[in-house]
């Protein structure tokens, strides 16, 4: 049968998308974009071609269809379907969210003092998302007298949340809407103000902070503060103390806060520190004292200091903790007594405990070299117990109570494997290192079936990210399960333009040093390859977003290396993008990939946008996922780069383009919607292998 469905599709020939010269010039430089019909949006021809790629992408992985079954069946089967959070106390209530088994959506619930009080159930996201097609609820924010809560609904996907109130106490949804809005917002002391954050309604920007009082009718709402240097974003907060509002503004590179007492009334704002460009801060306050975590004075792996809420300029602060060149400080959690502090050092998460008065200071143990730990949600400040997460690539979640006091800890929860197959006793994780082309020791971290053979003939599956200072922490995963009982081995190449080894490991991978990221995964493959882990008929690689430019320059650079290669929304078409300031993130994101405006920048980011580089040769086989409401990265941009991938492959390999027509950059909404797309993933693999059982 199988050979028969092999011969049907072979003889199936893959859409052909039409080709119109389209000429871009910059800096006297002519590049020439075939496809660049597809960039608009909801044009017929457009929608056809589409729809078109998805019914190939059907039909070539028809007889995949029971392995997706079977995955999807698995995955759900470890899922403890009635799970729960583990409660949190705040303002009088304990706060928790669960889920119902059979059911896609999470509930939001709360109970008053303790947990033995009746349940309110302050959102049934399953009842709320009935009739759409995506459903997304972005938390919610209650009012300091318990009564009222604001929260965010994108029913789209674009991630334009619109605020709505619900009385918590009457189960009243007021008739106020708020649109285009980043869906979460900031309660005032007095209960009838809030402050939130509106977006450009084309470049998705978030660009102005307005307050709006409950009653009135929004356009009545005042704005606060407007952005109006496009590389910059905003955002409003309170602080722990509940006693201050802040709106940030930030671009990759510097920070700018502004603060006003959380009381009112009249919310005056003022600049805790006026924005210098490559100075970056973030803020806590305690005890009449701003905290920040900064890179003040060159400290590249930033600091801690503290400033007077009365004297809040830069020339007021005061070291708390100095800059430590092997140690990178990631945030910290404030207590009466205590100060945490979350730390990165050798690439290992730290969590560093300290008394105010000095009476203590010391590290949570954790054995492993490849884990996970953070600290919780710690709302409250007069406390002696601090709540943390840890987990591992071989090691469940969980989250853990810890006294600071006595040291002693308890496991509060711990995520239930199901299905009764699940023996942590049956893998083996750990960290190696490769060299990059400059000699720099690259980390990567494994995970598989004890057990494996190092001949070459496992199936491994390489991932990475890479960008942003975005950190890949090796975690665990119920549904990665099914590709490691399938013989497979996972890696996460922990490459530059992350932080996993400090700040400078970021700075390494970014602008003009960026192709450091490609060639520091392709480093690690060769040495996964070397090292007898896999070969590269066996070696798999994923990456999504701008981990999807990873994978579309690997595939320039490196295509020889692997047998089968998944990106999911990509950003592939670099150029093209970052010189449209009109498609959102592309102004605030200069400071990552350059300003192509600049020929410098222009020819350096032509030298290895994916879609720029595919050239005739022989390319692996290629999975390509997309959502057509992206609004981080277009959908166009992969689905011409496939069209040029296709047109340019001397290969006899399978290149699928998926596209859900009702989902955005995150994908499908639901948890159950979501496993499905994983298990297409992770059968698109597993037929290559030849693992499907």
């Amino acid at each position: 049968m199988k050979n028969q469905l092999e011969a049907l599709n072979a003889s199936v020939l893959p859409p052909d998308a039409k080709q119109i010269p389209h000429e871009l010039e910059k800096h006297g430089d002519i590049r020439i974009d075939e496809y660049y019909w597809m960039n608009e949006r909801d044009h017929p021809d457009v929608i056809a071609y589409l729809e078109a790629e998805n019914a190939y992408y059907e039909q070539m992985t028809a007889h995949t269809k029971p392995l997706q079954q079977k995955l999807f069946e698995e995955m759900k089967a470890r899922i403890k379907e009635d799970d729960a959070s583990v409660p949190y106390k705040y303002n009088g209530y304990w706060y928790y969210t669960r889920f119902e088994t059979g059911k896609n959506y999470p509930l939001y619930c709360r109970k008053k003092e303790t947990m033995t009080a009746p349940e309110e159930v302050m959102f049934d996201n399953n009842e709320m998302a009935e009739g759409h097609s995506y459903f997304k609820q972005a938390g919610y924010s209650v009012s300091e007298n318990n009564e009222i809560a604001v929260f965010g609904i994108d029913t789209v996907s674009r991630r334009q949340y619109v605020l709505q109130f619900k009385n918590l106490v009457t189960g009243e949804l007021y008739d106020t809407r708020i649109e285009n809005t980043t869906g979460r917002a900031i309660w005032a002391g007095d209960n009838k103000t809030i402050f939130y954050t509106r977006k450009d309604p084309q470049t998705l920007r978030s660009s102005q902070i307005f307050k709006h009082v409950l009653g009135t009718d929004p356009s009545e709402d005042v704005l606060v503060f407007e952005e109006e240097d496009e590389t910059f974003d905003v955002g409003v907060f309170k602080s722990k103390s509940k006693e201050y509002i802040f709106i940030g503004a930030s671009s990759t590179l510097t920070t700018e806060y502004r603060f006003t007492e959380a009381k009112g009334p009249d919310f005056g704002f003022k600049v805790l520190q006026e924005r210098t460009r490559g100075l970056e801060y973030s803020v806590s306050h305690f005890k009449g004292h701003f905290y920040l975590v900064t890179n003040k004075d060159d400290a590249t792996n930033f600091k801690l200091m503290k400033t007077p809420v009365s004297q809040t300029s830069a020339d007021n602060w005061v070291d708390v903790i100095p800059h430590r060149d092997d140690t990178l400080i990631e945030d910290v959690e404030i207590f009466e007594d205590f100060l945490v502090i979350e730390e990165r050092n050798d690439g290992l998460n730290k969590i560093n405990i300290k008394r105010w008065d000095g009476t203590a200071d010391y590290y949570l143990p954790f054995d492993s070299e490849t884990y996970t730990a953070y600290s919780g949600i710690n709302p409250d400040f007069d406390t002696q117990y601090l709540r943390y997460a840890f987990n591992s690539l071989d090691t469940p979640p969980s989250v853990v109570s810890f006294n600071m006091i006595t040291k002693e800890k308890e496991v509060l929860k711990e995520v239930e494997v199901l299905g009764g197959k699940f023996d942590k006793a049956n893998y083996e994780s750990k960290r190696i290192w490769a060299t990059a082309e400059d000699g720099v020791k690259v980390p990567i971290s494994l995970v598989y079936r004890k057990g494996i053979e190092l001949d070459g003939s496992n199936p491994l599956l390489q991932y990475a990210y890479g960008s942003y200072g975005i950190t890949t922490d090796p975690s665990f995963s119920t549904s990665r399960l099914s590709l490691l009982d399938n013989g497979f081995v996972f890696a996460i190449a922990h490459i530059r333009g992350s932080e996993y080894l400090g700040r400078n490991w970021y700075e390494d991978g970014k602008l003009l040093k960026k192709r450091n990221t490609f060639t520091d995964f392709i480093a690690c493959s060769k040495h996964l390859i070397s090292e007898g882990y896999t070969s590269e008929k066996n070696l798999y690689a994923y990456g999504g977003s701008a981990g999807g430019l990873l994978m579309g320059a690997i595939l320039n650079m490196a295509p020889q290396l692997y047998n089968g290669v998944i990106a999911a929304v990509p950003f592939v078409d670099v150029v093209t993008t970052m010189l449209d300031d009109s498609i959102p993130l592309t102004t605030s994101e200069y400071d990552e990939w350059g300003n192509p405006n600049d020929k410098e920048y222009y020819a350096y980011m032509k030298s290895y946008s994916p879609y720029d580089q595919v050239t005739v040769q022989n390319y692996p086989n290629i999975l390509v996922t997309t959502g057509y409401h992206d609004s981080q990265v277009q959908y166009w941009e992969p689905a011409k780069w496939v069209a040029r991938l296709r047109d340019k492959n001397t290969a006899a390999t399978k290149i699928y383009f998926e596209t859900n027509m009702d989902a955005g950059h995150g994908g499908a909404s639901g948890r159950f919607e979501a496993l499905k797309e994983t298990a297409k993933d992770y059968a698109f693999l597993i037929d290559l292998a030849g693992k499907a059982n």
